[in-house]
């Protein structure tokens, strides 16, 4: 059983984590009935904390904006995990945030106990981030989408394909997932009615919310490998197959997720999936892996294309 003040500590603690609560399964995470909760949840809101209450079967508590933030509380491996993501917010792809991550970063390290300063101002001294290759996303467009993956709500925005086609889409989203270049949005396109991953960077504006929805089931289990397979090879005009000798293991260390999905075939073969944007290229990326392969399926030219910087390299060695 927790005392009183921690005892409220842990309430706002868990109302901070989820947006909504129900009565019971706050009693039962403080081992207290729901009489002392409601008990609680006032003295909360006498401190200055707005806590909603919502009445009925589905109904529960709900923290919600106030004039100012409640304080975080955070345990030690979170306040470490946020300074060093504030300290190295400005070299990522997000866009518009690095004054507000100092200014954050300011306010945090006030109140981080002595303890851990050392352990944040070692990461910081032993990394360095090299400036980000992808292309920027709006951090009020981001927080949007992740805000409605949350809450469960319908998404409506204008969407550029690759050719500057801009159409407008109503989605119901899922997760954001980022490659560490790009971010994607998983989601159920309702006029097409099939799920759908579309690059945050090509979402024209900040998205506009609509009614809530019932959560789907999931494309797949693993939604990184699932995004992994859908970007690997769908935005290049020349995809191909290759079985190679070498363990699916070994290759996928060697593979980036976001150029090529392997598949194991047996212990010693695999196989490959991938694209490029121009076949000039394939044959001296493929060379690089150093292992043998067999082309399944190819673009038109590429078989020969491969064949004639074969016999180039041969004549190069007599």
């Amino acid at each position: 059983m927790y005392g009183t003040s921690e005892r409220l500590l842990r309430l706002l603690s868990l109302l901070q984590a989820r947006r909504e609560w129900p009565g019971a399964d706050l009693a039962t995470r403080l081992e207290v009935d729901v009489r002392t909760i409601r008990r609680d949840v006032e003295r909360l809101r006498s401190l200055g904390y707005p806590v909603h209450a919502t009445p009925g079967v589905a109904g529960g508590y709900r923290l919600g904006a106030g004039a100012a933030l409640p304080p975080l509380l955070l345990d030690d491996d979170e306040a470490v995990a946020v300074a060093v993501g504030l300290r190295t917010a400005a070299s990522g792809t997000v866009s518009g945030i690095e004054e507000t991550s100092v200014r954050a970063l300011a306010k945090l390290e006030q109140v981080l106990p002595a303890r851990l300063r050392p352990r944040v101002g070692a990461l910081h001294a032993a990394t360095l981030s090299l400036p980000g290759a992808g292309p920027m996303v709006d951090a009020e467009v981001l927080t949007a989408i992740a805000t409605a993956c949350r809450d469960h709500e319908r998404l409506r925005f204008g969407y550029g394909n690759r050719d500057g086609v801009s159409t407008d889409r109503s989605v119901e989203p899922l997760r954001l997932v980022h490659t560490g270049r790009r971010w994607y949005l998983v989601a159920f396109d309702l006029d097409r009615a099939d799920w759908r991953t579309f690059r945050v960077d090509r979402i024209a504006a900040v998205p506009v919310t609509g009614f809530r929805f019932t959560p789907r089931e999931p494309p797949a289990e693993d939604l990184a490998a699932y995004v992994s397979g859908r970007i690997s090879s769908a935005p290049y005009p020349y995809r191909l197959v290759l079985r190679v000798a070498a363990p699916a293991g070994l290759l996928a260390r060697r593979i980036p997720p976001t150029t090529g999905t392997v598949e194991e075939i047996d212990e010693h073969s695999s196989r490959v999936r991938t694209g490029a944007n121009t076949l000039d290229t394939v044959p001296y990326h493929l060379a690089q892996w150093g292992y043998d392969f067999v082309v399944e399926e190819a673009p038109p030219g590429l078989v020969e294309r491969l064949r004639e910087v074969a016999e180039r390299f041969a004549r190069a060695v007599g």
